[in-house]
């Protein structure tokens, strides 16, 4: 070593305690001292903040850091703090301070006290703030999170825009960006920006070995699910990431009732339960924290060992960020999320109100996300490909770590089809995108097409042998291997490259495999609380019946007064053996356990002894009584004949989801009198002619109702009807 390199570890080891540099930390520190630009891409984790830290504390003057999250720069400054006797050695500026706070920070930076100065970028736009720092030493400016500077950047921020013109007004000073994330477009971008093209640019690998990836169909039982999950990883720490706050609210109820430690954190906590939270996590007082991306921003915690991604993220810069927080201290991290397309449909309805540049933006950043969920290739080679980093996904570190490498789909020869795809993506003249490619292959018109008279070619549909899906697995997969390329700066248009070239002069094998099919259930199958995880036990399904069917006999009514089908199936699949576990069976409520459940409860048990079932006692999750607030106002208004109108109207709902509520009472075993709302509707013969009509037929069904009564009754006042008939009959 010579004496600048044994000056720097001396430094190290005084102010942070480590004897060694990790990574890329040490040539970063020493572009910094050398008074050049330089630029930091470093993945969560890999010790970003040390790389202007150190050289701050060492050099003359104070350091800039402009960071976009406040709650970040105060731990930043408490932790630098904690280094050093002078609480002066960092201070914050920004909106929070009042004019004695500011004027403390003035004399500390005057004084040279002050070696790291956090500033968020409004405040730099300030002209005091910008004329005070142009009267004292700067030794460089850091940009923090320097993506936000790139609306490509999954977090794009306008003031980050303006941030060369400002620093330039201190001086020639030299600047740091750093970013944890950032394709080859934002890197280019940030450096454009910030006018930096001679910058030394530091590169980590993003590959992160001991994360596992895994991506499951997203479900109606995605609770059970999850609460299967973390109860494999007892004791473990874990974070849920949710889109949405009611969805980290519920979620988190949900996991609390089954028995796991769990707690919310949103932006919508007020600041002292968030930080409360956080250190419940943090301090392991509780084992998850189900949060929206609020949380996690600066968060130090090495030992978490699974992500779950309850909603899939809008870009896979976040969803990188995210599931980098598990296993920092290189052990095991478990990254799973949960995948339909409807949430995908979701966020592009959000996204449609958007600027029309925006919008283009992000359906093309969650393109990629679909993209990534949908293929059956290695998901690392995937992810790291698109941060622009090569990976052998046959000797890499980490290869077999995720889902697609474990359970390999079947690979088949596609040659031929890659030549014809490339031979479009030619001679179409690089103008699509890949929607249009394939729609080009497999001969569907549209506007775009059409404009282009791309239909009138010999080629259009040469590829309709195959069909939409198969073209665009293949088209991904070429992409990854290089063939293609997408060009972003056109929002995603396709181009062939030398080697797409090269390889229709001279084709080779191609061993495709087919992408995931993430269908969902529709409905009707799902309702059973349990179809996805498992299939009811059709002999036990056959006995419930019977006994259903004994038990409507003896009581004069038809078998689905009793339990409803998704009922019995759902018995056939959870084997409840107690009319306490019956309750949580899909609705079944206590009303109904209580009056019917003895004989199914018994025949169950019986049954699950005989034949040595193992029961999935997991799979029995607990509701959380979400909508108990709901329905107890719905009764206690029902009783007081509150017209329904008003009850819906009062709790926010439409007609249709009081019916359904109501519906859910009554089926679980709950009276509700809604004479007095039917008087006004229908007369007694009316009322009477219906009740007759469930009395005889096979079937609760609506359906068969309306075919029944052929337009005689319209859909509410047959199921208002059937809730009356269910609560009398069967309650």
């Amino acid at each position: 070593m010579n004496s600048n390199e044994i000056e720097i570890h001396k430094e190290l080891k005084k102010y942070f305690g480590f004897s060694q540099f990790k990574g890329l930390q040490e040539q970063v520190i020493t572009s910094i001292l050398d008074g050049k630009n330089t630029f930091v891409i470093m993945p969560t984790g890999g010790g970003k903040s040390l790389c202007y830290q150190l050289p701050a504390l060492i050099q003359e003057g104070t350091a800039i850091v402009v960071s976009p999250l406040i709650a970040l720069m105060k731990n930043q400054v408490d932790a630098i703090r904690s280094l050093s006797s002078e609480n002066g050695i960092a201070h914050v500026l920004n909106s929070s301070l009042t004019k004695t706070e500011i004027a403390q920070v003035k004399k500390d930076i005057t004084s040279g006290l002050t070696k790291l100065l956090y500033v968020a970028p409004e405040s730099l736009t300030k002209e005091e703030y910008v004329a005070f720092l142009q009267s004292v030493p700067i030794s460089f400016v850091a940009i923090d999170e320097a993506h936000c500077i790139s609306e490509w950047g999954h977090d794009f921020r306008p003031e980050y825009r303006n941030l060369r013109n400002i620093i330039k007004q201190l001086g020639k000073v030299p600047i740091i960006g750093l970013t944890a994330t950032a394709t080859p477009k934002v890197q280019e971008d940030i450096l454009k920006n910030l006018d930096m093209a001679d910058a030394n640019t530091f590169k980590a690998s993003f590959n992160r070995p001991n994360l596992y990836y895994e991506v499951r169909t997203k479900t109606k039982n995605i609770e059970s699910d999850i609460i299967r999950f973390i109860k494999q990883h007892k004791g473990k720490s874990g974070i849920i990431y949710c889109l949405s706050r009611k969805k980290v609210e519920s979620i988190a109820e949900v996991l609390q009732v089954n028995g796991i430690s769990a707690v919310p954190y949103h932006a919508g906590l007020d600041a002292k339960t968030r930080a409360k939270h956080q250190d419940m996590f943090l301090m392991e007082d509780v084992d998850v924290v189900v949060a929206t991306i609020a949380f996690g921003m600066g968060i130090d915690k090495p030992d978490v060992r699974f992500v779950i991604h309850h909603d899939i993220p809008k870009s896979l810069e976040s969803y990188y960020q995210e599931t980098g927080r598990a296993g920092r201290d290189g052990g095991e991290g478990h990254c799973l999320a949960y995948y339909s397309y409807k949430d995908v449909e979701k966020l592009e309805k959000f996204m449609s109100g958007k600027p029309v540049a925006e919008q283009e933006i992000g359906f093309a950043l969650l393109q990629e996300v679909v993209a990534y969920a949908e293929t059956s290739m290695s998901r690392r080679k995937f992810l790291l490909h698109y941060f622009g980093e090569e990976f052998d996904s046959e000797t890499g570190e980490g290869a077999d770590m995720d889902d697609n490498v474990r359970n390999p789909k079947h690979k088949v020869e596609a040659k031929d089809q890659v030549v014809k795809l490339l031979e479009i993506v030619r001679d179409t003249k690089h103008i699509y995108k890949s929607k249009e490619i394939v729609f080009t292959l497999i001969g569907r018109i549209n506007a775009v097409i059409k404009a282009h008279k791309t239909d009138t070619q010999p080629y259009f549909g040469s590829g309709s042998d195959h069909d939409e899906k198969y073209w665009m697995a293949l088209l991904r997969q070429v992409l990854v291997t290089g063939l293609l390329s997408k060009d972003i700066e056109t929002y995603g248009v396709i181009k062939i490259t030398k080697e797409g070239l090269d390889f229709i002069k001279k084709p080779v094998s191609f061993m495709m495999s087919e992408d995931h099919e993430y269908t969902e259930a529709d409905d009707e199958t799902i309702v059973t609380g349990g179809k996805s995880s498992g299939t009811a036990d059709e002999v036990l399904t056959g006995m419930l019946r019977e006994l259903r069917k004994k038990v409507a006999k003896k009581l004069g009514v038809p078998p689905f007064v009793v339990f409803q089908d998704p009922s019995i199936e759902d018995m056939a699949l959870k084997y409840p053996i107690t009319i306490q576990e019956l309750y949580n069976i899909h609705g079944v409520g206590e009303g109904k356990a209580k009056k019917y459940g003895s004989e199914f409860v018994a025949l169950i048990s019986r049954y699950v002894e005989d034949n040595d079932i193992i029961r999935p006692d997991d799979l029995v999750v607990k509701s959380t009584g979400v909508n108990s607030a709901n329905k107890l106002y719905i009764i206690q208004n029902i009783d007081r004949k509150l017209p329904l109108s008003d009850i819906a109207s009062a709790k926010g709902l439409t007609m249709d989801a009081l019916i359904k509520e109501m519906e859910q009472i009554v089926y679980s075993g709950t009276k509700l009198n809604i004479k007095y709302w039917l008087d006004d509707i229908l007369d007694d013969d009316q009322q009477e002619e219906i009740h007759d009509y469930f009395m005889e037929s096979e079937s609760d069904k609506i359906e068969d109702a309306l075919k029944e009564f052929d337009g005689d009754y319209d859909i509410d006042e047959l199921r208002l009807m059937r809730i009356k008939f269910i609560s009398e009959v069967a309650n």
